[in-house]
């Protein structure tokens, strides 16, 4: 079976990544512009038309402006807690032909089964996914105060990860655009998670299977590609030789899409 994942554009502004099986056609979060999921799902050679479900990890605006456009006629399934649908249809003033499901429950979509979980962020119930296609597993962390040991062992198999990499805490300090209690939240145990934490976090796994990092949801004013990319070889390989493929995602255009097989193959480890 193959499989298709790339991330439309990921970071402050907003955040949607694509995953396609033979059956399946899968948007996670819809946090672009209605207009920019389109244009960007045609150079794939897609349209929202086809699409088989969405899946929304929480109400912010950056992951689910481009809602409307795209689902809104209740032909695209939405697949949400119950307060993130409350939460969305308040405030886009529409209602949407939602798939509700218990945060920690698994559901399934098309050829794929999907795992959520809590996450810690300052949504009312956000989650994380872990999307198990073939022998692969997506998992999806895209916002987040800090990893928990719960979030470690849900993500412990996964083959592919999108994690959450916001920004650099000196860059952070030093901003002159953001207030005080702005950084106070981004900082918190419930905002984002810094470059070096979540690298830290990243390499308490251990034996793991990932093939694939996406680092995603970078600040524009408080991180840079380079930084964040540097960070993880460092703290993942003290050699400073990357040991899998570390992936920076873009906010205005997507990523190169990667394929992958659904037989597992022997894949490097973390240091």
């Amino acid at each position: 079976m193959p499989i298709q994942f790339a991330i439309l554009g990921s970071g402050s502004s907003g955040n949607c990544a694509y995953l396609e099986t033979e059956e399946t056609r899968l948007l996670i979060d819809a946090g672009l512009s209605g207009k920019q999921i389109r244009l960007r799902l045609a150079s794939l050679g897609k349209t929202p038309e086809t699409l088989t479900g969405i899946l929304i990890t929480h109400e912010h605006s950056d992951h689910v402006q481009g809602l409307k456009r795209i689902a809104a006629d209740g032909r695209i399934p939405v697949y949400c807690n119950r307060h993130t649908r409350r939460a969305v249809e308040e405030k886009h003033g529409c209602e949407y032909d939602c798939r509700i499901f218990q945060t920690g429950s698994s559901f399934k979509v098309g050829d794929l089964r999907v795992d959520s979980f809590t996450v810690p962020h300052d949504a009312l119930d956000p989650v994380g996914y872990v999307v198990h296609a073939g022998d692969e597993q997506i998992g999806i962390l895209t916002d987040l105060g800090h990893i928990t040991r719960l979030i470690l062992d849900r993500i412990r198999q996964v083959t592919v990860l999108v994690l959450d990499a916001n920004y650099d805490p000196e860059l952070l300090r030093q901003d002159p655009k953001r207030p005080w209690s702005i950084k106070q939240r981004i900082y918190s145990r419930h905002g984002h998670l810094s470059n070096e934490s979540a690298a830290k976090s990243l390499a308490e796994l251990g034996e793991n299977r990932l093939k694939y990092l996406f680092l995603a949801h970078l600040s524009q004013d408080c991180n840079t590609p380079e930084l964040a990319h540097r960070t993880f070889v460092a703290h993942l390989n003290p050699q400073g030789l990357s040991p899998l493929n570390v992936i920076v995602a873009e906010r205005h255009r997507l990523t190169e899409p990667i394929r992958l097989a659904s037989a597992q193959a022997s894949v490097p480890q973390l240091c």
